[in-house]
């Protein structure tokens, strides 16, 4: 039953981010609409979906509610690998779920083609909304994705502030999207771009792969590089305000010190 939960909960997880995310790209973010929310409004969505769902379910799964993160995780000795394949599959029928749902949405606009309107698939070349190319989406995946593994890995660490952890993530993931959204559409999650590239077909299938590859490839550097960067020695305790030791405040004859 618990790993039952466990999944459950990332499928719910990467439903909302899928939903939420690739759905205000698509039914919010048109440069036709009146009262659009454009790309910066698209990032702050999917930066919400994290946002919330890490606080709603977090506790009970991890709040990975991405393959590439899961895989990280592993790679970094902070999730066991055995349990990589269930969520892996349970945040694929997460996002498959969300666009369908999406679909179905979407579908309620007169004229509405799902196809042509690209249903926020992630793409290269002639299907970037910059027209970048291959190598620059792979290399912006692969980065990102790194950056945002070092960012959860790090505001997840026993010796951070563990209560704004959600909201770092949060916020990684909207300043990851405000970057890559010219370039690919943003994917840094497999699952994200599974869903939507089922739906469109064609070109979005035959692009997927990357959308795989590099995620997890930078995932996996990170992870690797997260057993030195964050290893627990008391010599790595930082000289500065930032400590891997808990704030406490002492009241001594008037005079209030921090230790």
């Amino acid at each position: 039953m618990a790993a039952a939960r466990r999944l459950a909960a990332e499928a719910i997880g990467t439903f909302w981010l899928v939903l939420g995310g690739c759905g205000a790209a698509v039914l919010a973010a048109g440069a036709t609409l009146p009262g659009s929310i454009g790309m910066a409004g698209v990032a702050l969505a999917f930066g919400l979906t994290v946002f919330t769902m890490a606080f709603a379910v977090g506790f009970i799964s991890g709040g990975h509610f991405n393959p590439a993160v899961s895989i990280g995780l592993a790679v970094a000795g902070r999730f066991a690998a055995r349990d990589v394949p269930g969520y892996v599959a349970a945040q694929l029928v997460g996002a498959v779920l969300a666009s369908a749902a999406l679909a179905l949405l979407a579908g309620g606009a007169p004229g509405f083609d799902l196809v042509a309107s690209g249903f926020a698939a992630n793409g290269y070349g002639v299907h970037s909304p910059g027209h970048y190319g291959m190598a620059t989406a792979f290399l912006a995946e692969a980065l990102l994705t790194a950056g945002f593994l070092v960012v959860i890995l790090g505001a997840t660490d026993q010796r951070s502030s563990g209560p704004f952890a959600p909201l770092a993530i949060g916020l990684a993931l909207t300043l990851i999207h405000l970057v890559a959204i010219p370039i690919d559409n943003t994917s840094v999650n497999p699952a994200r771009s599974t869903g939507p590239a089922l739906f469109v077909g064609g070109w979005a299938l035959s692009q997927l792969w990357l959308f795989w590859v590099a995620p997890i490839g930078g995932a996996v550097v990170a992870g690797l590089g997260a057993r030195w960067l964050f290893a627990h020695s008391r010599e790595d305790q930082s000289p500065g305000p930032i400590s891997d030791q808990p704030v406490e405040r002492l009241i001594d004859d008037g005079k209030v010190t921090v230790a």
